[in-house]
């Protein structure tokens, strides 16, 4: 009998995902296999599992993991087992300029587990073992795997701009990036933070940790946003929310030479007046596309530290049932209170 494990699986665009019992993963040459602990849901799998042709499927979702590694393949030196790793979800050819360079996310052959790769929902994965990041003891599972995704894509985004000390910072969006981008602005020197959203209870949470919250819905927002500035405008902005009309209001609250950073997923054109919007303030639109290896060794740094903390973030927990994660995707797609929320295949 060949050795099985449990999987929640997407078989096609605008199905739900479904549980599956599929063979045990097995370490190839130059992998580890990692026991899942923790794998995180994020807005993307909604994508997933919504739109044709944003995944090779079949698939096992979930790119934010965190577990032990239980085995290495012959030749392997590190990881080893019983190692807390978490995993770098980009796989790069290793061989042409950019992944040479650290920046596989623009290699042409690059795979993204959870997406071309069978991910992080089920029990076990087998990995690169170059994709396996050390988990400092002080870290937890759901903490480290979330930050693979939604916290290294906010750093990202904020080194992208660069924050310098004094800065004031607006953040569109209030979900699981824009919780790490709140603390993450702190971490560089930020001067001040805003966040922009219309769900009251993340307005409520960005107040906790430490940003000014404005109501994006309100129709006075900006001049609520030109009072919380001075008048002057914010020198970075960051669009995680996606919609045209977050991405106008953004651009149009820069200072001179403000930067505003687009990351959220959406095709959607915005309106932009060259002369007004860009031009004449000399302002800068920057794309903003996943993060490096470098960020994720950098949070890990910082977690442990104690410099930001990201068990706050985490608002609700899911078993891996199918089940219980299509609810969660749901509320993706239509909108959520809730922060980020982890699965954990073996409570």
């Amino acid at each position: 009998m060949i050795p099985a494990m449990r999987a929640v699986r997407l078989h096609a665009a605008g199905q739900p995902v479904c549980d599956e019992t599929v063979p045990d993963a097995r370490p190839a040459e130059g992998e580890v296999l990692v026991r899942v602990e923790a794998a995180g849901i994020c807005h993307t799998d909604a994508h997933y599992r919504k739109d044709p042709g944003r995944a090779r499927l079949p698939v096992t979702p979930g790119h934010e993991i965190a577990g032990v590694v239980v085995e290495k393949a012959p030749g392997v030196e590190s990881p080893v087992a019983g190692d807390r790793v978490a995993v770098h979800y980009l796989v790069g050819c290793g061989d042409c300029r950019y992944c040479r360079a650290g920046a596989e996310r623009f290699c042409a052959r690059v795979e993204m587990i959870g997406k071309e790769r069978d991910g992080g929902w089920a029990e076990t994965i087998a990995v690169p073992a170059q994709n396996a990041v050390a988990v400092p003891d002080a870290v937890s599972f759901a903490e480290a795997a979330i930050m693979m995704c939604s916290s290294a894509t906010a750093l990202h985004a904020l080194r992208l701009a660069h924050v310098r000390p004094g800065e004031s910072v607006l953040i569109s969006g209030f979900g699981g990036l824009g919780v790490s981008a709140v603390q993450l602005a702190g971490v560089l020197g930020a001067g001040g933070v805003i966040v922009a959203d219309i769900v009251p209870g993340k307005l409520a949470a960005a107040r906790d940790f430490g940003a000014h919250p404005l109501d994006a819905s309100d129709p006075g927002f900006a001049d609520a946003l030109a009072a919380a500035t001075g008048g002057r405008g914010v020198d970075v902005a960051v669009d995680f929310a996606g919609t045209p009309a977050s991405r106008a209001a953004a651009l149009r609250a820069l200072a001179p030479e403000g930067r505003l950073v687009i990351v959220a997923l959406d095709a959607r054109p915005f309106p932009l007046d060259p002369y007004r919007d860009v031009l004449a303030g000399e302002r800068r639109i920057i794309g903003c596309s996943d993060h490096t290896r470098g960020d994720l060794d950098e949070l890990m740094g910082l977690a442990a530290a104690g410099s930001i903390d990201l068990s706050r973030a985490i608002t609700r927990t899911v078993p891996l049932e199918a089940r219980a994660i299509n609810v969660v995707l749901d509320d993706l797609a239509e909108g959520t209170s809730h922060l980020r929320t982890v699965v954990l295949p073996f409570s």
